[in-house]
């Protein structure tokens, strides 16, 4: 990896990319250090440090942390990200949004990407929205008036706006995808924090060394787990027929069909930590029970660090994967394009058999893919659970960051190939 970064360096045209995305990143820390008017910080943090195991904690470890500084960025890329889910799931839905991705070209693109961008600062104003009326019930706020509410939201959406422009223009002049860029530099800013932590616990005396080094060898196997399976896929041998065209002869090839065995990304671990947050988010919001009674048993089972949570946690991530991978992939559709282009699976007659087959396939590798994120995301609970330290980073966050940083190698890979290409064509 750093061998590739120091190469594309040398490349004039690349090293402008590389500086372009390092000033679009120091531009995003910037602002995720400006706060909003009006806003008592210190309050918030101490609420926000109760809420860690709410959704609202999950918001603020996937903005760095600005969503409890209440900062221009506080509703970081969030927005962009559930917006893009969203759309995503409706064109499998929605018949005229599946046309328009499937048959409208170049153009289609730009119409469902005007369509995303809408809804990402539709959904950036009602979690704007609701922020503050969090604050608001709280008593977190300076002052409190219709003035107050309107400057606060609208520099929360206009952030969240000018973070999605940052990112395309990242994809357009800068290396790798923006929006990713930018979602691992705010988990990444968190690692000074943590590190400084687990030295004061060490000065003090909170956290014996046997722990740190339990932590960092427990990471690096994460890492090392996240990179292997990240490029791990199951390759269905394909044959194509020959076929004469006039007085040529085309086809005849043998090739593969590819399919990554975690083809859903780090996506299953958010929509299930998400879900399986809503009792405990919901139990937070409300009066605090009698210690003893039925509720206050409710809510200790419902709790992010019981072993119920860890269990509906890791049956939705199953779930999830399988949902996401259904959408991605669909047997059939791979079936037709095939046997359209005179392709077959050796063993495995043309149609219905076929897609059976990559059904078959699908099912099994989904299996072992979702299985390895509940591992990855259920891992560090268990080690918070059953020790007396806390990580502090979660599964998702090693996924997000590792799968950002080797797709940006590639990128930069691919970007030094072209160039090669180039110099023996010129």
């Amino acid at each position: 990896m750093i061998q590739t970064v120091r190469k594309a360096w040398g490349i004039p045209e690349l090293r402008k990319k590389i500086l372009f995305t390092l000033m679009i990143l120091v531009i995003y820390r910037i602002g995720s250090a400006i706060p909003v008017p009006y806003v008592n910080v210190q309050l918030l943090q101490q609420y926000l440090d109760g809420m860690g195991t709410t959704i609202l904690g999950l918001y603020n470890v996937m903005s760095g942390g600005a969503f409890a500084q209440a900062t221009v960025f506080a509703l970081g890329i969030q927005p962009y990200i559930n917006s893009s889910i969203i759309i995503q799931l409706l064109t499998v839905a929605i018949p005229a949004l599946e046309r328009l991705q499937r048959e409208g070209g170049e153009e289609g693109k730009k119409k469902i990407q005007s369509i995303t961008r809408y809804s990402t600062v539709a959904i950036a104003f009602l979690q704007a929205l609701g922020y503050y009326y969090i604050m608001k019930r709280y008593g977190i706020l300076n002052q409190d008036n219709i003035w107050v509410a309107l400057v606060i939201m609208v520099s929360w959406v206009a952030g969240s706006s000018f973070l999605m422009w940052l990112g395309e223009q990242c994809n357009e002049f800068g290396v790798g995808n923006g929006i990713s860029m930018i979602l691992m530099a705010g988990i990444i800013s968190r690692v000074p924090t943590m590190v400084s932590q687990m030295y004061a616990g060490m000065r003090t005396g909170t956290m014996p060394w046997w722990a740190v080094l339990l932590i960092v060898v427990g990471v690096l196997a994460l890492i090392v787990l996240i990179v292997f399976v990240n490029d791990a896929e199951r390759r269905i041998p394909v044959q194509y027929a020959k076929r004469q065209v006039g007085r040529k002869m085309y086809g005849g090839q043998s090739s593969n069909l590819p399919m990554k065995v975690n083809m859903s990304g780090v996506l299953p671990i958010i929509f299930a930590q998400s879900i399986a947050s809503i009792p405990a988010t919901i139990g937070a919001f409300l009066p605090a029970p009698a210690e003893g009674s039925f509720w206050a048993g409710m809510l200790n089972a419902i709790d992010t660090k019981s072993f119920l949570y860890l269990v509906i946690y890791f049956v939705l991530i199953i779930g999830f994967s399988y949902f996401y991978a259904s959408i991605q992939f669909n047997p059939v559709e791979i079936s037709n394009n095939l046997k359209r282009n005179g392709g077959f699976i050796p063993g495995f007659r043309p149609g219905k058999p076929t897609s059976d087959f990559i059904a078959r396939v699908l099912n099994k590798i989904t299996l072992f893919g979702a299985i390895y994120l509940g591992v990855v995301a259920i891992l560090p609970l268990l080690a918070d659970k059953f020790t007396a330290t806390s990580i502090g980073i979660g599964g998702t966050s090693v996924i997000i960051v590792v799968g950002v940083a080797l797709e940006t190698v590639k990128a930069l890979e691919n970007q030094m190939l072209m160039r090669q290409y180039k110099g023996f064509l010129d």
